[in-house]
């Protein structure tokens, strides 16, 4: 062996010495630091020295940045995953999610405070006031009422509550219907002479509908009453036939134009009038509408199931689901095994006993009866049973609740909780016992009949 290839060897076993060596010493430095949740020294006498060893820190992705900026804020934290987790501190140890209303950009909660039977004469303003602001601090951002609802009251309870609240407006979201005359109300509830005076001076029955006049004045008499610089989104609260859809269209983006909502819906239209719509909003360069409100519980499934998504699917329309607990008749409530209506008492819902003794009501009894075992097993009441089917059907982007107590609300939030518990199995008893589940009629072909 030469003198070159010599030298060469025992210059290249001396490096694999010195780095075995070096490996060695940082095992044993290694072994002697506890490392913390971030890496860092924790523990131990290294806690004082500053330790030779640096942990490269992970790279913050965009989910955790949107996490800690939402951290400061007043309401929710926003999550690329359509999930956020409420922000402030709350007594309720639930989560909300949220997600896009239809194709839109706007975020709603998961669960939507209905006010129709919150600003109802049977609840005090206090009673009401406290509903609000505990729905608010669980995590609620959507608010939905009417023009329409106790006369316009419902409208200007809310306003003052907003008002005296002083919470940042791009915390809530206030959804308004338009169709109904809101004097309507007023005058049937008001004195004789009064109703002599409106007979008068002419039917206030004619003042509603979708004519232009009528939408534009409806959306600028809510501003009024609710104190807001502009209304999130205005639900057209049904079609009318006597107006054309062109000039339905026309108005609301007329609307939007103006800066005094940001967004239009509809409400108990059907699946062809929600595409008339879209289609006379593409044809006239019109803003098109991002959600239907639609009637969905336990016993009144097709529409929702079976064409709404449909709509999602093609043009973007969002579906929120009102009356999860079938306008009360869906009551934790038992009296011997059967479900007793509170409803039933209030002033105007007394239709509901009709309802309730027909054929079908008493078929939906038995029903109820049987839910009310499974909700026992599943360790919730039936109305947290009856939301949580509701949420559990992931085409509804917002499923609207009412209450008329503190305790009612949070009841129906507590069922977020029961979500999770809904496995296949108690879904299939579930299907077995309403033995309602909405099929498509089938297709008639006009070449078949020839």
């Amino acid at each position: 062996m030469d003198n070159v290839t010599v030298n060469s060897y025992v210059e290249n076993e001396t490096k694999s010495t010195l780095l075995d060596t070096a490996t060695s010493d940082l095992d044993v430095q290694v072994s002697g630091i506890v490392l913390g949740p971030l890496g860092g020294p924790l523990g131990g006498p290294h806690d004082t020295e500053p330790s030779s060893i640096y942990r490269r820190a992970p790279i913050a992705s965009l989910e955790c940045m949107e996490d800690l900026a939402g951290c400061g804020g007043d309401h929710v934290s926003t999550r690329s995953d359509s999930q956020a987790i409420v922000s402030r501190q709350s007594s309720l140890a639930t989560s909300l999610r949220y997600k896009p209303l239809g194709k839109s950009g706007l975020r709603v909660s998961q669960l939507g405070l209905g006010t129709w039977v919150t600003f109802s004469p049977q609840v005090t303003e206090e009673t009401a006031e406290e509903i609000i602001t505990v729905a608010y601090d669980a995590g609620i951002n959507l608010f939905d009422l009417s023009e329409a609802y106790s006369g316009g009251r419902a409208e200007v309870q809310l306003g003052n509550i907003l008002k005296k609240k002083g919470w940042r407006r791009t915390s809530y979201h206030v959804i308004t219907k338009v169709y109904w005359n809101s004097k309507k109300e007023r005058t049937r509830r008001g004195s004789e002479t009064s109703r002599r005076s409106e007979t008068a001076n002419g039917s206030r029955g004619d003042e509603r509908g979708l004519s232009r006049k009528h939408i534009v004045e409806s959306v600028k008499t809510s501003l009024e009453r609710l104190q807001l610089d502009y209304i999130d989104v205005i639900i057209i609260h049904r079609a009318d036939d006597m107006c054309p859809m062109e000039e339905v269209v026309r108005a609301t983006s007329h609307c939007i134009d103006q800066g005094w909502c940001m967004y239009w819906g509809t409400s108990r239209w059907s699946a062809v009038e929600i595409m008339e719509a879209w289609t006379n909003c593409r044809q006239f360069n019109c803003i098109t509408p991002i959600a239907e409100q639609s009637e969905y519980h336990l016993f009144c499934r097709g529409k929702t199931e079976l064409y709404l998504p449909e709509m999602y699917n093609k043009i973007g329309v969002g579906t929120m689901a009102w009356s999860p607990l079938a306008i009360g008749l869906i009551s934790s409530k038992m009296d011997d095994g059967m479900p007793v209506f509170t409803r039933q008492s209030f002033k105007g819902y007394t239709w509901l006993k009709d309802k309730a003794g027909s054929d079908d009501g008493r078929k939906q009894q038995a029903r109820l009866r049987d839910l009310a075992q499974l909700a026992e097993r599943l360790g919730c009441t039936l109305t947290q049973l009856s939301v949580a089917w509701s949420l559990k059907n992931d085409n509804l982007h917002c499923v609207l609740i009412g209450a008329a107590t503190v305790d009612q609300l949070l009841e129906n939030i507590n069922s977020l909780q029961v979500v999770p518990k809904l496995k296949p199995e108690h879904l299939a008893e579930l299907e077995r016992i309403l033995d309602n589940k909405p099929v498509r009629p089938p297709m008639v072909s006009t070449l078949a009949q020839r």
